[in-house]
């Protein structure tokens, strides 16, 4: 319930505009489901991976035409290694990329 308000919170606190799109990164688990410490190296390589937080209407064409985005809230996407321009919203950072910088979507 807390995480749901956050993000209808976080929605009325920003609205990307055009084709940018609002991630919240996902952090690799730092246990195993066992609860086993996992060292850093098991972690870190791993695809770098976001939740959509928010999504902009989508870039217009010279004709002014609405092209749509094809990510939507809530779809899990893989990220470049780098880029997007950190946010801070609320206490948590995010990131506000373009769509063509997002390398994919993750199937669910």
């Amino acid at each position: 319930a807390h995480r749901a308000h956050f993000m209808s919170a976080t929605r009325r606190l920003i609205k990307p505009l055009l084709d940018r799109v609002l991630v919240e990164k996902i952090t690799p688990p730092t246990k195993s489901l066992g609860g086993v410490l996992l060292p850093e190296s098991m972690t870190a390589g791993k695809l770098n991976e976001g939740m959509v937080v928010a999504c902009g209407p989508g870039r217009r064409t010279m004709t002014g035409e609405l092209v749509p985005l094809d990510v939507k809230d809530g779809d899990t996407v893989v990220l470049p290694e780098f880029g997007g321009t950190a946010i801070n919203v609320g206490d948590k950072e995010m990131f506000v990329y373009r769509e063509e910088e997002l390398i994919g979507v993750v199937p669910k």
